[in-house]
């Protein structure tokens, strides 16, 4: 172990490149781990330390000891452009070509792991080979999940119970047994295919998943104690789990140019944007993203765009190159021409003479993807959620049937990676949910916004000195110090 001599605990982050919203939580995790005298090694590909790299280096000019250690994916092995590291350098279809180049870095990292000896491997879920390389080199192995308790206590509710397998239909209400709260209710076509079709492509892996995290030493969560502290006792009492909750690490982003550089540069620069929402009436602006990685099919972005403008409502929409949304082998030939052809007409034109929009917040139409709900929460921003994949419908009845600090909008079929060639909200719903939001006046939406309000003063405190998230951290750095006279004797 490197570091054992100066005193600092040495701990090695393995983020999941293909995804952004499994890459940025890491990353600010491991900073933060580093802004409390860890020294910690962030392995990944060459492109990902370029991308974060003046952030790393702003951390190195304050004293922290980061640093990134990278391995080249064999790409040219498995037939993938040269620099394609994730799935925004290309399609879906790339994603098992990715995941077989990742699996060839597995020996070369498990060799820099037993070369160093760290205190511990802080790994990604999608790295569940990392659990036993762990136990082989006798080094901690922390899963670190990049979603909320609440979705991983409702996934083991599902394990369980099997309700899902308890009724006659797609659309037919059942309740997940064993929660803290008892009025969480799904359908079978809100929850990941995997509960429902067992044994059976990623079903296989999520188990894989689940034996890596029996196997772990302890799970890191990026989220806050006071947020859903029913489902951390439930985590660590009811499941038997070894929990730090370490979170919002998005708030460790203090400055403007950090928040900036955590993501794809903007079409748009933050000047004109800052200028823009300065212009409007505090908590008049609706924010609209759906991440990066979903896309939607050409009719539902249409719908979208109609609604927002209908809605009368000024807002901010961060919608990727058009080109991603449903784009066909035929469009993709035709390059740049079709691609305006999926807003209405004289849209952006409108909108921007209007002054209505740009493609102070008051609002958050979101996709439910824990990162936006987390950062939702730190800015104190009610939501409409419209889930689409992953743990998207879990995060939404979290904000929805337990925080009460959002609204749905009414999708009602968990949908994959692509969205299916059809819409599943109409535009008078998504404009009845934004003119409820942002309208003002009812008790509802001011108790809304109390709520998010309050829980975002929470977040503040529990990221800052003598907080809970900030106990956290420091515990688990000096329980690693304290194995460590053990892990010398199981060398």
């Amino acid at each position: 172990m490197d570091s054992s001599n100066d005193g600092k605990v040495e701990m090695f982050f393995l983020p999941w490149i293909v995804q952004r919203g499994h890459m940025i939580p890491a990353i600010d995790t491991a900073r933060v781990f580093a802004a409390h005298g860890a020294k910690v090694t962030i392995i990944t590909t060459p492109g990902y330390a370029q991308l974060f790299q003046k952030s790393i280096e702003r951390d190195q000019s304050l004293g922290h000891e980061i640093s990134f250690h990278t391995f080249k994916l064999p790409t040219a092995e498995f037939g993938l452009p040269e620099g394609c590291e994730n799935l925004l350098a290309g399609s879906l279809g790339m994603m098992e070509k990715l995941c077989l180049a990742i699996q060839k870095l597995q020996q070369p990292i498990e060799q820099f792991i037993r070369e160093r000896r760290p205190d511990c491997i802080v790994s990604d879920m999608f790295h569940p080979w990392t659990a036993d390389v762990g136990a082989r080199l006798a080094v901690p192995r922390f899963l670190l999940y990049v979603t909320g308790l609440f979705s991983l206590c409702c996934e083991e509710s599902l394990r369980r119970y099997t309700p899902q397998d308890k009724v006659n239909s797609e659309a037919e209400s059942f309740a997940l047994p064993g929660l803290p709260d008892d009025n969480i209710v799904f359908t079978k076509s809100k929850i990941p295919y995997w509960f429902t079709k067992k044994g059976t492509g990623y079903g296989q892996f999520a188990d894989n998943i689940i034996e890596s995290e029996l196997k772990s030493y302890g799970i890191i969560i990026n989220s806050f104690y006071d947020l859903e502290p029913a489902y951390a006792e439930y985590f660590k009492n009811e499941m038997g789990r070894k929990l730090w909750l370490v979170g919002p690490v998005c708030l460790f982003n203090n400055a403007a140019e950090e928040k900036a550089e955590r993501g794809e540069k903007n079409s748009i620069d933050e000047g004109t944007i800052l200028k823009w929402l300065d212009s409007k009436q505090p908590k008049s602006v609706i924010y609209v993203s759906f991440g990066s990685q979903s896309s939607m099919v050409p009719e539902q972005f249409l719908e979208l765009a109609h609604a927002l403008e209908a809605s009368g409502c000024p807002f901010i929409w961060v919608a990727r190159d058009m080109s991603e949304y449903g784009q066909d082998e035929k469009e993709k030939k035709e390059g740049s021409e079709n691609r305006g052809k999926k807003l209405p007409e004289g849209f952006e034109d409108r909108v921007t003479k209007s002054g209505q929009g740009t493609c102070n917040t008051g609002g958050f139409l979101t996709h439910s993807g824990w990162n936006s709900v987390i950062e939702g929460i730190g800015a104190g921003v009610p939501m409409i959620t419209w889930p689409l994949i992953a743990d998207q419908f879990f995060n939404e009845s979290l904000v929805v049937d337990v925080l009460k600090i959002g609204i749905r909008v009414g999708n009602e079929k968990w949908s994959s990676y692509i969205w299916e060639p059809k819409m599943s909200v109409t535009r008078e719903k998504v404009e009845a949910a934004v003119k409820w939001l942002m309208g003002g006046g009812s008790d509802e939406v001011e108790e809304m916004r109390r709520r998010v309000k309050e829980l975002s003063e929470k977040a503040k405190k529990a990221a800052n000195p003598g907080g809970s998230s900030n106990a956290d951290i420091i515990a688990l750095i000096n329980e690693l110090k304290s194995r460590r006279p053990i892990c010398a004797n199981n060398l």
